[in-house]
């Protein structure tokens, strides 16, 4: 059987991936990982791929894991099992599990507050990837058709409330999210490119 990680997505950016404008997400090598890159780059930067990527391999897969919420009781009283009488599916189609990316309808503006990606079980998972490449490169090495890969766009807001494509640049949209979820873009960190392709669940 195929291996498969959890990842976790914000809102805007699974937004992206069900639009088809996200194939890309970058993320910090960290611990031993980092260790090796910064004592044998050449030797790692081989292996990375085949070896190190705590996100997977080529080939391997990657569930989502969004902001969500799944109005039953026995979900809400924790650790969030499927209980044996939810039908996932019939749960999404009749509002009963409910995804933040897909905006509020007025019911759901009355629920209790969403449980955070990182408490999503399994069961509740709507999104697959399959590991299309891995890869390691400095933060900073992103280039502009890469970041419209991440999911981001050149805009502008327009004087009538709409958007122009000929504002901010997609790349300059990745250093202000990347520093708006606490990364130091001026620190150059080396980050894992992992590129994916969505999948059947």
């Amino acid at each position: 059987m195929t291996k498969q990680r959890p990842i976790s997505f914000s809102a805007p950016m699974v937004r992206a991936i069900l639009d088809g404008r996200k194939t890309v997400t970058r993320r910090p090598v960290k611990g031993s990982a980092l260790k090796w890159l910064e004592e044998f780059v050449p030797e790692f930067v081989a292996l990375s791929a085949n070896e190190l990527c705590p996100f997977g391999q080529i080939g391997e897969r990657l569930w989502v894991r969004e902001t969500w919420y799944c109005d039953h009781n026995e979900v809400m009283r924790g650790p969030y099992l499927k209980p044996d009488d939810l039908d996932v599916s019939e749960a999404r189609d009749d509002g009963t599990l409910v995804y933040a990316a897909d905006g509020l309808a007025p019911y759901e503006q009355e629920q209790p507050t969403w449980k955070p990606s990182v408490h999503m079980p399994r069961w509740a998972c709507r999104i697959l990837l399959e590991i299309t490449d891995v890869r390691v490169e400095r933060l900073q090495d992103i280039s502009e058709e890469q970041a419209k890969a991440e999911g981001l766009r050149a805009w502008r807001m327009t004087g009538d409330g709409g958007y122009s494509d000929d504002g901010e640049s997609a790349r300059d949209q990745f250093i202000d999210l990347w520093r708006s979820t606490g990364g130091n873009w001026d620190a150059n960190p080396w980050v894992w490119v992992i590129e994916f392709k969505r999948v059947t669940p």
